[in-house]
């Protein structure tokens, strides 16, 4: 059920939403490139702040009948645009995660869109997959969340038929 997802631009209100998210070690785990220690409040509040204060990054609140249930984000990394989210476990398994991105890639109109997903994180690639992304390679990162070096996906949404003629 996810007739009633918007997003809209991060508020300050949100940030606690964000930061209780976090907490969950299942989730945590998920990510893997989360923060080191997703209890460091200072941390998170820098972090955010950081993020908030950049321009070229699209930070949306995914909002579920006016309940914050995660977010979604584009940033620039190298020469391309990159993706993530993070939805509140409790609300897993409904649909959020890729109605927001769906949703978010509707306002990015440069196509290739790039994503990453550790290789055991299957709900992610799931997410990424039905958004219509393939797998184009392979990473591996020191996760903070994990504490230990993971290997990750390397996904990317091509650019449409229509986009490839150069208008």
């Amino acid at each position: 059920m996810t007739a009633d997802l918007l997003l809209r631009p991060v508020r300050d209100d949100d940030l606690p939403h964000f930061f209780a998210h976090e907490q969950d070690p299942e989730a945590a785990w998920m990510a893997a490139f989360g923060p080191a220690d997703p209890a460091d409040r200072a941390a998170f509040d820098a972090h955010w702040a950081r993020l908030r204060a950049d321009p070229r990054i699209v930070n949306r609140t995914v909002v579920v009948d006016g309940t914050v249930v995660g977010r979604v984000a584009a940033f620039p990394v190298g020469g391309h645009t990159e993706v993530s989210y993070w939805i509140d476990p409790r609300r897993w398994g409904r649909g959020y995660a890729t109605a927001a991105l769906s949703a978010l890639l509707r306002e990015l109109p440069r196509r290739p869109v790039r994503a990453r997903a550790a290789k055991d994180n299957r709900a992610s690639l799931a997410v990424l997959r039905k958004c219509g992304f393939v797998v184009v390679g392979e990473d591996s990162g020191y996760a903070e969340g994990r504490g230990r070096q993971v290997e990750e996906w390397l996904l990317e949404l091509p650019a449409a038929p229509a986009d490839q003629g150069g208008h």
